[in-house]
């Protein structure tokens, strides 16, 4: 089976190159020349545990291609995934300049019947008008091809996202086309061959699961800052708040960890995104307002607990423990690093950084207003305080006696709730956390 995906980006690589591990001919399609050549040298744009190797793998069994120009493959592929970036407007909308493009393209180049996939995030009643603009597409080239449009929304956990693929929890396709649901079946049975968890429903409510998605995971988030800043007013523990709530078999445990606040490609995005759809239909989502809200105020919590205890934050030097929004990715967008990063830089403090994988990427948005370290101890020294931004799993147990003796002060700002309170204050810290 042949298939093209436009857009390698984070879903359309992860996509196309574990389509390729199963069997399938895989053309993967990008305007961006100097990407596109990087991947055919097996140089990889983005950090996902596993990827560089499954993409050479599958490029070197030549079952994994790449090319700028979907006229390369298309007389040869039964199904065109569209992966393409759907960032925010400036109104908070979903911007489907790509999307449009790509439809048009698909439009302009088909010759035989084939199935146009959107999985890129959009908008309920994306579809319909992907139909429209492919139909007059057509039209103008006074050409009549049969084609289906369907959608199938990605749910790709970033750090995860190989497992994620290879072992879905659900696969979620819309279509109203038989043939479109014959050829999607067949494409995903080598991933769900023990439990075959495809849900087919209609187009309006496949796009719709998305954005419902991560709203639902985004809304989890926020109500437990929510309750963690009020933990902190009345003297309760959120940790154990969420132990107590969490076993709870109607509540669960999951996404109920509270922290500096969520960032990442999807859930500000789709937030913002639904937030907008509603408004367009009259009507006000007035929790996942309040969701965006929180959020959006959480940012802040670690820079007002570092000024709380240190007051005046200028000349002092802030060690930041990881800069990604979470861990096992590179990926900064919308992270609660930039702002507080930014705003310590406001109130002249001097800010020392460490990630694992993110340092280029913090290089590229910071340049040289920051000090970037060689590793995490090296970020320590003369520090007044460490703020832990990302939980990367190297500095869940460091060696607390050695930082001691390297910092100028003794704050430790736990953004992520990992560390324990009493033994930091053994070690002579003074600690403060998020709702603890």
């Amino acid at each position: 089976m042949n298939i093209a995906i436009v857009g390698t980006g984070y879903v359309g690589l992860v996509s196309g190159a574990c389509f390729a591990e199963v069997g399938i001919d895989v053309t993967c399609v990008d305007v961006d020349t100097t990407k596109i050549t990087n991947l055919q040298q097996g140089i990889i744009p983005i950090y996902e545990p596993g990827l560089d190797d499954i993409v050479k793998r599958n490029t070197a069994a030549g079952r994994l291609h790449f090319t700028t120009d979907l006229a390369d493959c298309i007389d040869d592929v039964e199904v065109v995934f569209c992966a393409v970036g759907t960032p925010p407007d400036a109104d908070g909308s979903a911007d489907l300049t790509y999307v449009i493009n790509v439809a048009r393209r698909f439009g302009q180049l088909i010759n035989k019947p084939a199935i146009f996939v959107t999985k890129s995030t959009v908008p309920v009643g994306t579809a319909k008008k992907v139909h429209r603009i492919i139909s007059d597409t057509l039209a103008e080239r006074g050409i009549d091809v049969e084609f289906e449009v369907a959608s199938n929304p990605e749910f790709l956990k970033e750090g995860a996202a190989i497992k994620d693929f290879m072992s879905p929890d659900r696969v979620v396709i819309g279509t109203e086309s038989p043939r479109a649901r014959k050829v999607m079946e067949r494409l995903y049975r080598p991933f769900l061959l023990n439990n075959f968890r495809v849900i087919f429903m209609d187009i309006a409510s496949a796009e719709m699961t998305k954005y419902a998605s991560n709203s639902m995971l985004a809304t989890r988030i926020s109500f437990m800052n929510d309750i963690a800043n009020l933990c902190e007013l009345v003297g309760a523990d959120v940790n154990m708040v969420r132990k107590g709530m969490g076993s709870d078999a109607r509540i669960g445990s999951k996404f109920l960890y509270a922290g500096c606040g969520y960032g990442g490609s999807c859930f500000p995005k789709d937030v913002k995104a639904l937030v907008t759809t509603g408004r367009d239909h009259g009507y006000s989502m007035k929790i996942i307002e309040a969701v965006e809200e929180v959020n959006e105020a959480q940012k802040s919590v670690v820079f007002n607990k570092l000024r709380l205890h240190l007051g005046d934050l200028s000349g002092k030097r802030i060690a930041l423990w990881g800069l990604a929004f979470k861990p096992e990715t590179d990926d900064m967008r919308e992270a609660p690093a930039l702002t507080v990063i930014a705003k310590l830089l406001e109130a002249g403090a001097e800010v020392v950084v460490y990630d694992p994988v993110a340092m280029d990427e913090c290089r590229r948005r910071m340049s040289d207003n920051v000090i970037y370290a060689r590793d995490m101890y090296h970020a320590v020294d003369d520090a007044d305080a460490i703020a832990l931004m990302t939980e990367w799993k190297q500095f869940r147990l460091p060696s607390w006696h050695v930082i001691r003796k390297a910092m100028r002060g003794n704050l430790i700002v736990d953004g992520r709730n990992i560390y324990d309170p009493a033994e930091l204050a053994a070690e002579g810290f003074l600690y403060t956390g998020i709702g603890r």
